[in-house]
């Protein structure tokens, strides 16, 4: 079978990278400019807005906005979707001596929580695995997180400005200058509309690049300023929900097994969560390697195959449907880390760096602890006489990160996820020795595949799909409705892929994406944009995903 790297996207990094164009006097000119008001970018904002409260001096040398974030979303929180139990280790430090955890809108701490092992009809309760303790963790719905976290930054100095998409990386004189903001009103072929709006160029002393998964930027950064790591990104799909139930649940559930298969040849890793959102709420989800082999696979499939698990059902009884939502984790942890966040003018941080810890099932509080490291390192390159823009004025954003928790904990589990490409059971086995030799063991790295590369194979997965009854099983159309996606039908498509492919790529593709973005034709495939929720899963498995028109895609409230 074809290899989705075989049919590479037609896009070209450079077609994104561009010098400042509107004249001098009609740029918009910020201090710091943030892109993404997710975790990572929040945190940024509002530690920029702690640190210029003593250095008056400062702010008013980045003029009349001194930070500024772009969002192309509805509003803050609107494309965020996690889990998710947060480790509030990186918040307490954020907000040390000014808010306390019991004011964050969490709905509360783990009290209880459970590992099973599912098979086909039964549900085993096995030892938690040390990585996946939530002692001390609380439950959250990221995207009330993040419109929380919009409110801290505001309140702070901020400027936010959602239905903002950043479409091009401005670059002059070997220095990230800022972003250009994506045009809006322009039909399906790229003609101006009647309520056109050109984009305009957003330029700073220090741009943050905060995107998130995938993001769009901060992948032409890294090929423009050559950051690249040794190994590659590869990532998970999630698919989740979140139910009202008639009875609390009070603890949080983690699952593995069925319905994924064990044998090394499917290369299916991933696993469930069930959480509590408070008295009459939870949130279920699956989440599966996108190095997956077979072509009938579907995470939103699988999603609801294991609400027809007789464990998982009795959760959900007499219980109603309410959000949907799907989004990409990268998983390559510290191997396939950037080998520097930081160019001339530039700093990554968050998922788009890809701190993520895989085995831990945490990447929140990582994405935080960046954000507040890059804040500083802008403010220390701020200060009079120094120049953030020069090589190297930025790398104390590295050097702190190096020596932060956030590496330490990436580093001792770097080899986990490579090691599940091995099987569910030999992975685990190898699993169990990193955990208690904390990663000594293997000595060096594993090898990393991309999640492009890996051959297909075709082997029935799609037989057990459960039909969708309205109640417990959904169709992926239902489904984008309850994101509340109300992307413009008629836009330009933000979507690069070739459309003239084989027809295993095509059913690959359709079987992959949980909104029914991709459809198998005579000639190859066809795509309709706008039921995209921007997950990003067609970046790791053969296409690219660009932004669309700032607004557009899912209003997530309460994933």
């Amino acid at each position: 079978m074809t290899k989705p790297s075989d049919v590479p996207p037609p896009f070209r990094a450079a077609d994104y990278i561009a010098p400042p164009s509107d004249p001098a006097d009609e740029r918009i000119e910020v201090g710091v400019l943030i892109v993404g008001a997710g975790p990572a970018g929040l945190a940024c904002a509002i530690r920029l807005g702690q640190l210029l409260e003593d250095a008056p001096e400062i702010r008013e040398r980045l003029g009349e906005v001194p930070v500024a974030v772009l969002d192309k979303g509805k509003q803050a929180g609107a494309h965020l979707l996690s889990g998710a139990v947060v480790n509030p280790r990186a918040l307490r430090r954020l907000f040390k001596g000014r808010k306390r955890v019991d004011e964050m809108p969490f709905y509360g701490p783990v009290e209880h929580e459970s590992v099973y092992f599912l098979t086909g009809k039964s549900a085993f309760r096995i030892p938690t695995p040390p990585t996946m303790k939530n002692d001390g963790n609380y439950v959250a719905s990221l995207s009330r997180l993040g419109r929380w976290l919009a409110e801290q930054a505001e309140a702070g100095g901020a400027m936010i400005l959602p239905e903002t998409a950043a479409d091009k990386l401005l670059v002059a004189d070997g220095r990230a200058r800022g972003v250009r903001t994506g045009d809006k009103g322009r039909g399906r072929d790229g003609e101006p509309l009647g309520n056109f709006e050109p984009g305009a160029d957003v330029v700073a002393r220090v741009t943050v690049l905060a995107e998130g998964t995938q993001g769009h930027l901060t992948g032409v950064a890294l090929q423009r300023f050559g950051l690249a790591g040794d190994s590659p990104q590869v990532w998970a799909l999630g698919v989740k929900e979140v139910w009202k139930v008639a009875r609390p649940l009070d603890r949080v559930i983690h699952t593995m097994g069925w319905p994924l298969r064990a044998a090394a040849k499917y290369r299916e890793f991933g696993g469930s969560f069930i959480y509590p959102m408070g008295s009459d709420m939870l949130t279920l989800g699956m989440v599966v390697g996108l190095d997956y082999r077979d072509v009938e696979l579907s995470v939103h499939d699988l999603l609801q195959e294991l609400k027809t698990h007789p464990f998982v059902r009795k959760l959900l009884e007499g219980g109603e449907r309410l959000e949907w939502g799907a989004k990409t984790i990268p998983e390559g942890g510290f191997l396939a880390l950037p080998k520097q966040l930081h160019a001339p003018g530039l700093l990554i941080c968050g998922d788009g760096a890809g701190l993520v810890n895989v085995p831990a099932l945490k990447g929140i509080h990582y994405a935080i602890e960046s954000g507040s490291l890059a804040a500083e390192a802008a403010f220390a390159a701020l200060q009079r006489g120094q120049t953030p823009w020069t090589p190297g004025a930025l790398s104390a954003y590295d050097e702190a990160l190096a020596q932060s928790f956030v590496w330490r904990d990436l580093q001792e589990v770097r080899n986990m996820r490579q090691a599940f490409g091995r099987g569910f059971w030999l992975g685990g086995a190898l699993a169990g020795m990193m955990t208690a030799t904390k990663g000594r063991f293997p000595p060096g790295n594993m090898r990393t595949e991309r999640d492009a590369d890996v051959e297909p194979i075709r082997a029935g997965r799609a037989r057990s799909y459960p039909a969708a009854d309205g109640k417990l099983t959904f169709d992926k159309l239902s489904s984008v409705f309850a994101s509340g996606n109300k992307t413009r039908d008629d836009q330009p498509s933000h979507i690069v892929i070739r459309r003239h492919v084989p027809t295993d790529i095509a059913e690959l593709w359709t079987r992959m994406c949980p909104a029914q973005v991709y459809e198998p034709s005579e000639s190859g495939v066809d795509v309709t944009p706008s039921n995209c929720v921007q997950c990003g899963a067609i970046t790791a498995k053969g296409g690219r995903l660009t932004p669309p028109e700032g607004g557009s895609g899912p209003e997530y409230t309460q994933t």
